[in-house]
């Protein structure tokens, strides 16, 4: 059998310099949100399957890199049905994950717990630009907190943190899901039809109004409704008037406090934001995940031409593993996403060391070598960064690679010199 070099499909090999980067932005990560009470914890990459696919994924359960039994539990012979042979599979976000850790340790856990996780997740994608199907996900979670200060927080802590990486002039989208599902219920569509309503909603930037139209007819929905609803976006603006339109339109089918609430998180979040960014009312969003309860937001960037992170509130899902509902709201950065925008515009890291390499003869003795590296040790003392290297023949080409490694200074140390 001959060995493959390349890496599986869907997942990479990562050189020095990016991972120097992704560590620098994982630093700045911890850093930065444990400042907004954020404490960092850890859970398995493995899952138990009947909590992947408990129907609070979406499509990602589509997606789910599953594991077989092992040992006597795995019986072929015996097998009726993929059941019979899988009990786990590899984590495909970090939010079920989280759910069921809370729900498991919640008696050592704070009244109002606030996680960052940074860690791996799998998803069997198709693999495309800034997607992989082994990525590194960044979430932050506030659990135990009813109130719209946890989703503030959220946003105030993300968007400093993406501030702190010189990203500027981006876009926080905002929404509620109750106001989607007032929006169609006022426009006459059924209860059962919403999910079909809002999968094709999600559309919108990709195929327009008149795409998203043209689609809720061939589902065989009224034209009446259709034209009801598809008006509604064409008359609400990206502000706070348009908050207050969808309060004043839905007040039949839509409880004021929730307009009242996202106002409340947009005017508050503009008003003492670190970072150079907009946050707007968006009515078509929708986020996929079937989990969402409450308010919902994602970060757009221009330079990407998509979302970098995203969001919202997920109150009934740590009650399915307790039986008591718990308020729960999280923000995820596209980890991956930032690191290609970052390597694509050539980001530096900032008060990076300068790196020293010190080129040695390979015979020196060991009086002049214990000199090389007393000086070497003296230096990293003093904050440079220093690599000792014996010389090659082809010295200038050596020189050539450890400049382009950073080393732009290079001491060379002869024999008896």
């Amino acid at each position: 059998m001959t060995l493959k070099k390349k890496a599986v499909t869907g997942m990479k090999d990562m050189l020095p310099a990016e991972v120097q980067l992704r560590d620098y932005v994982i630093a700045l990560i911890n850093q930065t949100y444990s400042k907004f009470g954020f404490s960092r914890i850890e859970t398995p990459c493995v899952e138990h399957i009947g909590n992947l696919s408990s129907k609070q994924g979406g499509d990602n359960e589509k997606l789910i890199f599953k594991i077989l039994k092992r040992g006597e539990k795995l019986k072929l012979d015996q097998a009726q049905s993929e059941d019979d042979l899988v009990d786990t599979g590899l984590r495909y976000d970090l939010t079920v994950p989280l759910a069921r850790f809370y729900s498991n340790n919640i008696s050592e856990l704070p009244s109002v717990f606030k996680a960052l996780q940074i860690a791996n997740v799998w998803r069997a994608d198709r693999p495309q630009r800034g997607r992989y199907r082994q990525f590194m996900q960044c979430d932050i979670d506030i659990l135990g907190e009813a109130s719209n200060i946890a989703e503030m927080e959220l946003i105030l802590a993300t968007t400093s943190l993406l501030g702190k990486l010189d990203f500027k002039n981006f876009t926080v989208r905002i929404n509620d899901r109750k106001i989607l599902k007032a929006m169609a219920a006022y426009s006459g569509f059924a209860s059962e039809d919403f999910d079909k309503v809002f999968i094709i909603l999600d559309k919108m930037d990709k195929i327009g109004i008149e795409g998203v139209e043209k689609e809720l007819i061939s589902e065989g929905f009224a034209r009446e409704n259709v034209d009801t609803y598809l008006k509604m976006f064409s008359e609400i603006t990206g502000d706070i008037e348009g908050v207050r339109y969808c309060r004043e339109k839905l007040i039949d089918v839509l409880n004021d406090e929730t307009a009242e609430d996202l106002e409340r998180i947009i005017t508050r979040v503009d008003a003492v934001k670190e970072a150079d960014f907009k946050i707007v009312f968006d009515p078509t969003l929708v986020r996929g995940m079937s989990y969402y309860t409450g308010t919902i937001f994602e970060i757009a960037m221009d330079e990407f031409g998509g979302s970098v992170g995203g969001g919202g509130r997920y109150d009934g899902m740590i009650g399915k593993f307790t039986g008591n509902d718990v308020p729960a709201c999280g923000f995820s950065i596209g980890f991956e996403r930032i690191i290609l925008l970052l390597t694509e515009r050539g980001y530096e890291i900032p008060g990076k060391c300068e790196k020293i390499a010190f080129l040695i003869e390979k015979d020196m003795p060991d009086a002049q070598l214990l000199e090389v590296l007393e000086e070497a040790k003296n230096k990293r003392d003093a904050g440079f960064q220093v690599s000792i290297v014996v010389m090659k023949k082809n010295k200038k080409f050596q020189k050539e690679q450890l400049q382009a490694e950073g080393y732009e200074d290079i001491k060379e140390f002869f024999v008896g010199v």
